[in-house]
C-alpha cells in the first residue's frame, strides 16, 4: 500500500518541502490496514510491509523511509533481528517499535539495538502521533546538528575573511589553486596556519587525495625522521618490521609541516633533497622512493633571521619560500572577531548539545581591547569555556584581571581556579585529605602558568621550556599531562 497525502507543515525539521514517510511493518494484515489509513489521514506518506525479509528488500531498493513502525512479534525474521540487521547496513532510519505488554525485556534490547521509542499493543491515537512527532522532531535535530558540525568542522578561511589582509591571502590562495607550488605560511601561534594550509589543499587539483599533517616540534628529530620517511625493519631498536612515513601516506595529495623551523640541520638536508628530487629513502634503508606530493610549510619564527644566525638552511629556505603568505595576529583583524565568536558559539553549541549563548556587551568589550596573545586559538578556547561552563564569569576574570599580563602575585584566573578546587573541598567535607586539595591546587596553578609562557612565547615549546627551567621532553609531557595538548 502506498498513498500520498498533501504536505504537512512542520512535520519534520528540514522536511517541510514533504510529508513524513512511514514504512509500516507488521505481520497482521488488519493492523498495518489500519496504520495505514489512520496515518494517511493524519497527512503521512505510508508504506507497509508483512515481516522482516520485505521491508529489509524495500530498504535495500532504495526505500528511505523517515520512521519505521516495526512490530516486534513477527514469524521468520522478527523485529529485533530486522532492527539489527538494517544497524550492522548502517542504516539509522528511527525506529519505533510495536511490542504487547510483558515484553518488557524486548523492548530493552530493542533500545540498546538502536530503537528510538516503543508503543504497546493496544495504543491510543493520539499516543502514536505524539511518539511520532517526538521521533521525528529529535531525528531532525540530530541531523541538524550532525549537518550543522559536518559544515563547522571544515575549516574554510573564506568564511571569515572580512579583514583586506585576510582578502589578499584568499585571493592568493585562489591563484595557485591549479599548481603545485610549495607554500610558506607564517604567523604567530594560533592565527589559523592550519586552516590555510588546509584551504590551499582543498583550492587544489589534489583536494581528492590525502591531507597529511606533522607538527615538527611534537617529536625529537630522530623520531621526526622516522616518522616522515619511514623506517626499515632493523633500522634501530624496536623496528621489528618495515613502517611507511607520512611522506608516502600522502603520495598524490598534500603534506603540511607544521612548526618548520623547529627541524634538525640534519633533517633539513633530506628535507631539501625531498623538494629537489622528490625521493627519499627509509630510515635504515638504501632505497629510493619516489613521491609525488605538494609542500606547505609553517612556522611561527622568523625564518630569515634564522638564516642569518645560521640556525635554519639558506637553500631551504629559498626552496619553501615560494608561495610566502603571512597571517596578521588576531589583535590587527578585530573586525572579525565577531563573526568568529559566533561560528565557534554555533560549533561548541552543536558538539556539546547546549543552547547557543548570548555573550554580553561587557565580554563583547572587552575582547575588543583584550591583546589576544594565543590569537584566534585562545578566542576559540574562551568560547569552548562559556559554553561548556554555561557563563563567562572566568573568562571576564582572565580578559579584564590581566591575566596574562605577567604582573607578578596571584591572577584572577588563579584565584577563581583555586576558589573552585576549595568549593569542591568544602563540599567534599571529611572525604578530601589537606594534602589532596593542595595537590589540586599546585597542578592548577602549574598548568595556568605553563599556559601564560606557552602563549608569551607564541607556543613555541623549546624557548617556554628555557623560561620554565625544565626541559624540552619534561614540557611536553606536562603540556599533555595538563590537557593543554588540544589548545
Amino acid at each position: 500500500m502506498n498513498a500520498t497525502a498533501e504536505t504537512t507543515q512542520g512535520r519534520m525539521r528540514g522536511a517541510e518541502s514533504r510529508a513524513s514517510r512511514i514504512l509500516v511493518v507488521d505481520d497482521n494484515e488488519g493492523i498495518r490496514s489500519y496504520l495505514a489509513s489512520l496515518l494517511e489521514i493524519k497527512g503521512y506518506q505510508v508504506d507497509t510491509a508483512e515481516d522482516g525479509r520485505s521491508a529489509l528488500h524495500l530498504l535495500d531498493s532504495g526505500a528511505s523511509p523517515d520512521v519505521i513502525i516495526l512490530d516486534i512479534m513477527m514469524p521468520g525474521i522478527d523485529g529485533l533481528e530486522t532492527l539489527r540487521r538494517m544497524r550492522e547496513k548502517g542504516d539509522e532510519t528511527p525506529v519505533i517499535m510495536l511490542s504487547v505488554v510483558g515484553k518488557a525485556s524486548s523492548i530493552v534490547e530493542a533500545m540498546n539495538l538502536g530503537a528510538m521509542d516503543y508503543l504497546n499493543k493496544p495504543f491510543e491515537e493520539e499516543e502514536l502521533e505524539a511518539t511520532l512527532q517526538s521521533v521525528l522532531e529529535k531525528h531532525g535535530m540530530k541531523e541538524e546538528r550532525d549537518s550543522l558540525l559536518k559544515q563547522l568542522s571544515e575549516p574554510d578561511p573564506g568564511a571569515v575573511c572580512i579583514n583586506p589582509a585576510m582578502r589578499k591571502i584568499q585571493n592568493v590562495i585562489n591563484q595557485i589553486s591549479d599548481t603545485d607550488v610549495t607554500v610558506l605560511i607564517q604567523g604567530e601561534s594560533g592565527v589559523g596556519k592550519e586552516v590555510v594550509a588546509l584551504s590551499v589543499h582543498t583550492s587544489s587539483n589534489r583536494k581528492e587525495a590525502p591531507f597529511v599533517k606533522v607538527n615538527c616540534a611534537a617529536l625529537p628529530s630522530e623520531l621526526l625522521e622516522s616518522e616522515l620517511f619511514g623506517y626499515e625493519k632493523g633500522a634501530f631498536t624496536g623496528a621489528t618490521g618495515r613502517k611507511q612515513g607520512k611522506f608516502e601516506a600522502a603520495d598524490g595529495g598534500t603534506i603540511f609541516l607544521d612548526e618548520i623551523g623547529e627541524t634538525s640541520p640534519g633533517l633539513q638536508a633530506k628535507l631539501l633533497q625531498v623538494l629537489q628530487d622528490r625521493t627519499f629513502a627509509r630510515v635504515g634503508g638504501n632505497r629510493e622512493i619516489q613521491v609525488d606530493v605538494r609542500i606547505v610549510c609553517a612556522t611561527n619564527r622568523r625564518l630569515e633571521q634564522m638564516v642569518r644566525d645560521g640556525e635554519f638552511r639558506e637553500d631551504l629556505f629559498f626552496r619553501l619560500n615560494v608561495v610566502s603568505i603571512l597571517i596578521p595576529p588576531l589583535r590587527d583583524r578585530r573586525e572579525e572577531m565577531e563573526p568568529l565568536c559566533e561560528l565557534f558559539l554555533r560549533r561548541y553549541s552543536a558538539l556539546y548539545e547546549r543552547p547557543i549563548a548570548q555573550l554580553s556587551d561587557r565580554l563583547v568589550s572587552s575582547f575588543e581591547r583584550y591583546p589576544f596573545p594565543g590569537n584566534i586559538r585562545q578566542l576559540e578556547n574562551m568560547i569552548k569555556r562559556i559554553i561548556v561552563l554555561g557563563n563567562e564569569t572566568s573568562i571576564l576574570e582572565e580578559v579584564l584581571g590581566g591575566s596574562m599580563s605577567g604582573s607578578g602575585g596571584a591572577s584572577a584566573t588563579d584565584s577563581g581556579a583555586l576558589e573552585g578546587i576549595l568549593q569542591r573541598a568544602e563540599a567534599n567535607a571529611g572525604t578530601v585529605p589537606l594534602k589532596d586539595v593542595g595537590r589540586q591546587a599546585a597542578s592548577e596553578a602549574e598548568r595556568q602558568v605553563i599556559e601564560q609562557v606557552l602563549y608569551h612565547t607564541s607556543w613555541n615549546r623549546k624557548q617556554a621550556s628555557k623560561i620554565l627551567n625544565v626541559s624540552y621532553k619534561t614540557l611536553l609531557h606536562k603540556i599533555r599531562e595538563s590537557g593543554l595538548e588540544g589548545e
